[in-house]
């Protein structure tokens, strides 16, 4: 593409119109017609989990903050399903769509403009999010493990809590010069959150400046806070707060984080775009 002008203005707040829709409708049709392959590894992997550690592992582990070590981690999976599903959606898919099947160049010679256009993007990361994590809470429910009327929240949850991580993906792809680079964010941030973000063991259990480090700067910490507040009922509480002032925290964090993030993707990804 050509530069515009407005492409030398810096950043600011995208514009967008309906048209995001239109760029979401298209990779939901696509998801429907290779849904067959998406939807068993997305059933299939939380009951591994949940039979291995839950059931497995479990028998070992007398409890954790009152509840057996599988009802522990079941709601953990569910926010691990909120991450992966968005932010793999928004770095390689979006790299793969954007690079190698030229979708972006054919979107954006209609009236959609390039903001729009990653605006969909992010959209629909957040509802693969919202697709995988409804499938991981009902293999819980179908496991007895929730305990707490608030789990209907959960797919509200999972659209926002999608869209940070898909947003804060998307900043990586702006950044990729190749495929090869989303290894840097999938092992240096990605599985760091995957292990120390209250997810298999509580963050009481971590030093002070670990737990710290984790509730300030990794965003699955919060998401996994709040999915074990819907489906238990109760949280693993950090830095000595209540269970309802961490819940209250971790709202605002991740809302902060998102808006952020959400503006900060769309013009990086302008820039990388308009030339």
């Amino acid at each position: 593409m050509t530069e515009s002008p407005d492409s030398q203005s810096g950043f600011r707040m995208p514009t967008l119109t309906y048209r995001v829709w239109k760029v979401w409708r298209r990779n939901f049709d696509v998801f429907m017609k290779t849904i067959h392959v998406n939807f068993l590894p997305s059933v299939l992997e939380p009951i591994l989990y949940l039979v291995a550690l839950g059931l497995g592992l479990g028998t070992f582990v007398a409890s954790i903050e009152g509840f057996s070590y599988i009802q522990f981690i079941a709601p953990a999976l569910i926010a691990i399903a909120i991450m992966y599903g968005s932010f793999f959606e928004c770095t390689y898919s979006s790299f793969v769509r954007m690079y190698f099947q030229k979708t972006f160049d054919a979107i954006i010679a209609t009236p959609v403009s390039v903001e729009e256009v990653i605006a969909g993007e992010l959209v629909w990361g957040a509802t693969r999010a919202t697709i995988n994590a409804t499938i991981v809470l009902v293999v819980v429910a179908a496991f007895g493990l929730i305990s707490s009327p608030l789990f209907p929240i959960l797919p509200l949850l999972a659209f926002f809590g999608g869209l940070m991580f898909g947003a804060i993906g998307m900043c990586f792809t702006a950044l990729a010069q190749n495929i090869d680079f989303f290894n840097y964010p999938s092992f240096l941030l990605i599985t760091p959150m995957f292990l120390l973000s209250g997810t298999f063991f509580p963050l009481s259990s971590l030093p002070g400046p670990v737990q710290t480090a984790a509730v300030t700067i990794l965003p699955l910490t919060h998401i996994a806070n709040l999915t074990r507040g819907l489906v238990l009922g109760r949280i693993d509480t950090f830095l000595s707060l209540s269970t309802e002032t961490t819940m209250l925290l971790s709202i605002a964090w991740i809302s902060a984080v998102t808006t952020v993030f959400f503006i900060l993707s769309i013009n990086l990804m302008k820039r990388k775009l308009i030339r």
